[in-house]
Parts: C-alpha cells; sequence; structure tokens
C-alpha cells in the first residue's frame, strides 16, 4: 500500500508538471477550411536551451492518447531511454471528425476526398507550421488507434515516407492495406522506419485477423531498413492495452538513444576489434544527436560498456585511442589519464605512463575513497623504474 501511495504520488506530480507545459492552439487549416484544436506539449528545456533540436510526434485521437503518450514520453526522458519531444495532438472526437478525416473507399483501400484533406492538412500544413515556429529534429513519428491506426499507414506508403516511425494499436485496417505495407516495406531502402503494431483478444475477429496477418508479413520481410515489433495483449482489453502499447512503443522506437543494454552488447558490440568498438561507440552518439537533435556526451556507463574489448584485444594497443577520447569528452575525470598510462606502461614507456598517472591522481577530489588505489598505478612504476617492482602474480 505504500508503494502504491509513492506511485500515485508520482503520478500527480508528473501530471501538475506535463500540464504547465501544455498549450491549446485553434488551427485555422485551410486545406480542411475550417479550425482545429490542437494540444501541444513543449519540453521544459526548450526555452533553457535554445541550440537543442527535438522530434516531433503527432498524435491522432488526442482526446483519448494524448496524455497517456506524454506522461509516458515525460518519464522516458527523465529516464534518458528517450530523447525529449515536442508533442502535437489532434483533436478528433468532438464531433467525431475522425470518422471523416480518416475514412477510405471500400474498392481501393485509399483515403476518400475528406480523408485527402486531412492527409494534406498533416502533411504540408502541421509539418510547415512546427519546421518554422519550432525547433525540430529530423526524427517524426506518428501515433494513432483502431481506425486512425490505419491512417498513420498512408504516410508510410508513399513515395518518401513522412515519419520515421509509425505506432499502431489496434488498427482497423483497410483491406488492401496488408498488401500495400508488404509492397512499400519489402522496397524501403531510405531511412530506417520504425514500426509498431499491437493486437489485443478483444478485437473483433475481422481485425484480429488482419492485424495478425501484418504481423505475419512484416515478420518475414527481409530488409535491414524495417525495425518491426509486434506486441499481442492478450489479457487486456483494447482500452488497457493502449496504456501497455505507448511505452513499449516508445522504448522499441527509441533504444537507440539509451545507454548501451546487455542485449545491445552482446549483439552489436561482443565481437568488435577495439577500434570497431571505439567507433560504434561514437557513431552511436553521432546518429543519435543527427535524428533527435541531442548533442549527448557519451555516457560514461556506456565508456565502461565497451572496456573490457579495449582491455583484453590486441594487447592493449588501443588504450590510447581510448584513454584521449575519454580526455576529451570528461576533461575532469582521472579514467582517461589512466588508461593513457596503462598504455604506456604496457609499452615499458614509465617515463610517459608516470606523467598520466600523476595527471589523474591529481584530477581526484581531496578525501576521495579511490585515491589510494589509484596512487598504487604511481608506486608500481616508480617501482618499476628503480628495479625493486615484483610481479604478484609470478610465484616465488
Amino acid at each position: 500500500m505504500k508503494h502504491f501511495h509513492i506511485l500515485m504520488f508520482t503520478l500527480l506530480i508528473s501530471t501538475c508538471m506535463f500540464s504547465q507545459n501544455i498549450q491549446v492552439k485553434k488551427f485555422n487549416s485551410t486545406e480542411l477550411n475550417n479550425e482545429r484544436f490542437l494540444k501541444i506539449y513543449i519540453p521544459p528545456s526548450y526555452e533553457t536551451d535554445a541550440t537543442k533540436m527535438y522530434p516531433l510526434t503527432i498524435v491522432l485521437d488526442s482526446e483519448y492518447l494524448f496524455d497517456v503518450y506524454v506522461g509516458n514520453a515525460i518519464l522516458f526522458a527523465n529516464n534518458e531511454e528517450a530523447p525529449e519531444q515536442i508533442i502535437v495532438g489532434i483533436n478528433q472526437n468532438y464531433r467525431n471528425e475522425r470518422y471523416e478525416d480518416c475514412s477510405y473507399l471500400e474498392e481501393n483501400s485509399y483515403p476518400t476526398q475528406q480523408g485527402e484533406k486531412f492527409y494534406r492538412f498533416i502533411r504540408s500544413e502541421l509539418f510547415q507550421y512546427f519546421e518554422e515556429n519550432y525547433r525540430i529534429s529530423p526524427f517524426k513519428s506518428i501515433v494513432g488507434n483502431t481506425l486512425t491506426a490505419n491512417f498513420t499507414n498512408y504516410f508510410l506508403v508513399e513515395d518518401y515516407p513522412a515519419f520515421n516511425a509509425f505506432i499502431n494499436i489496434n488498427p482497423y485496417y483497410a483491406l488492401d492495406m496488408p498488401t500495400m505495407l508488404q509492397t512499400k516495406i519489402t522496397s524501403l531502402n531510405g531511412e530506417n522506419i520504425y514500426y509498431y503494431l499491437s493486437n489485443t483478444k478483444y478485437n473483433l475477429d475481422k481485425w484480429k485477423n488482419s492485424i495478425n496477418t501484418v504481423n505475419t508479413l512484416l515478420s518475414t520481410i527481409n530488409n535491414p531498413k524495417l525495425k518491426y515489433k509486434f506486441d499481442s495483449f492478450d489479457n487486456s482489453s483494447k482500452t488497457a492495452s493502449i496504456g501497455q502499447a505507448i511505452p513499449s512503443a516508445l522504448a522499441f522506437i527509441f533504444e537507440m538513444y539509451s545507454a548501451i543494454s546487455k542485449e545491445e552488447f552482446d549483439t552489436n558490440i561482443k565481437h568488435l576489434s577495439p577500434p570497431d568498438a571505439i567507433a560504434y561507440l561514437e557513431n552511436k552518439y553521432v546518429e543519435i544527436e543527427y535524428l533527435f537533435g541531442s548533442n549527448l556526451k557519451i555516457r560514461e556507463q556506456d565508456i565502461f560498456a565497451i572496456e573490457s574489448i579495449i582491455l583484453d584485444k590486441e594487447n592493449g594497443d588501443y588504450l590510447l585511442n581510448f584513454g584521449e577520447m575519454i580526455n576529451k569528452l570528461y576533461k575532469e575525470s582521472p579514467i582517461g589519464d589512466y588508461y593513457i598510462g596503462r598504455f604506456y606502461e604496457t609499452g615499458n614507456k614509465l617515463k610517459l605512463a608516470l606523467r598520466y598517472y600523476k595527471n589523474g591522481y591529481m584530477k581526484l577530489p581531496e578525501g576521495d575513497p579511490n585515491a589510494d588505489g589509484y596512487y598504487e598505478n604511481i608506486e608500481r612504476v616508480l617501482n618499476k623504474r628503480d628495479g625493486t617492482y615484483i610481479d604478484p602474480t609470478i610465484e616465488n
């Protein structure tokens, strides 16, 4: 019960905080020939960091999905598992606009005339407005549920997909949409596309079967440009599954932004050579900056994630490169000097090793509990230089 109260208090604080950053805007649309209401979430850092760019997320069915998405986005960003996002919700349920906005023709599954107008409203008007008035990074996501989830796919099957990530929650796929998706995704050759799909046993058989058909098709497509995840929430109602699908989708789509996980290490890094491991780490953060507009320093935990490769492979020949990279990122840390000192000690260049070990030792704050352990490096090199060092690994 105590943990429940703590959780509820945390959720209440989070709700209060993000509600202060939400604007409601009346948008006069030329394409729709009417006014539409938008909810816009702007991260707190937007006003304090004038150089930072932000991914843009468009949320359809805003009345149902917006708050759930924003709450999860804040949680993920605060835990450095996703970048901060500018999130735009489109209200579609005041006069049941969603049915006209997202309608399609039975004979070919393409949008109706009204659906095409709504498509252009997003593709042209909203994109232009937010790109001209906000600092938007290249990465864009779109979120929909049931009928509006089907509509998100029209932005994927076009010649140049408008979004990088598509979150389809219990989609009501048009009859020809599975085939359209299969054709498009087979031929993807540009930026990576992140496609999230969810189902629940409480969907009607018609929709459940079409979702399973799409899952089967996408699971068998061998195209490295497609990043795909499917969830089946068999014990959840359609409403409850929304609250499960959104955080699952965020974790999947922004996995690259997160610190290196054990799975990422085992799959992508474990078998690399030291220079390739260093390059992988540097490229990861270059891509994070390009896609998400987040100028992150390489996290210390990611540096330590590849430490074993640098130390254990190729006789430590890349300790120098590793140490120099760390010194460039964390000038006040003794870690980079330690690795450079170790490099020179391994090569028996004791004068240089001593210099870097001393540099690192001087960076330690007074009273640091690691000081004695670090100073042992200096003593070891001094003993080697004076010929009094005894290797503890060699038996007498």
